[in-house]
């Protein structure tokens, strides 16, 4: 019995580490995406995507907008949802 509770205190440990080292990858990705933009806008990259995202929301297609998003930026639903409602604006 002593060995199931140090299986489960150390699977808890593991996973929770897990969770950590997820996170730390997701605000990277973050910080990597903002300077990739800042990058973007000196060299004047053309911004297809939000030319195409535009086109969807005027379309009427907010979910396949959204969705796209998602891929494109690599964000969450929350703020691939935020951002293309700044658009709709």
């Amino acid at each position: 019995m002593d060995y199931k509770i140090i299986a489960g205190i150390f699977a808890a440990g593991v996973l929770l580490w897990m969770i950590s080292v997820i996170s730390e990858i997701r605000s990277d990705i973050k910080r990597i995406n903002i300077s990739l933009n800042k990058i973007a806008k000196q060299a004047e990259v053309p911004d297809t995507i939000t030319d195409e995202l535009k086109g969807l929301i005027s379309e009427g297609k907010i979910v396949e907008a959204v969705k796209k998003y998602r891929i494109a930026a690599g964000v969450g639903l929350k703020e691939a949802k935020e951002y293309v409602d700044s658009l709709r604006e």
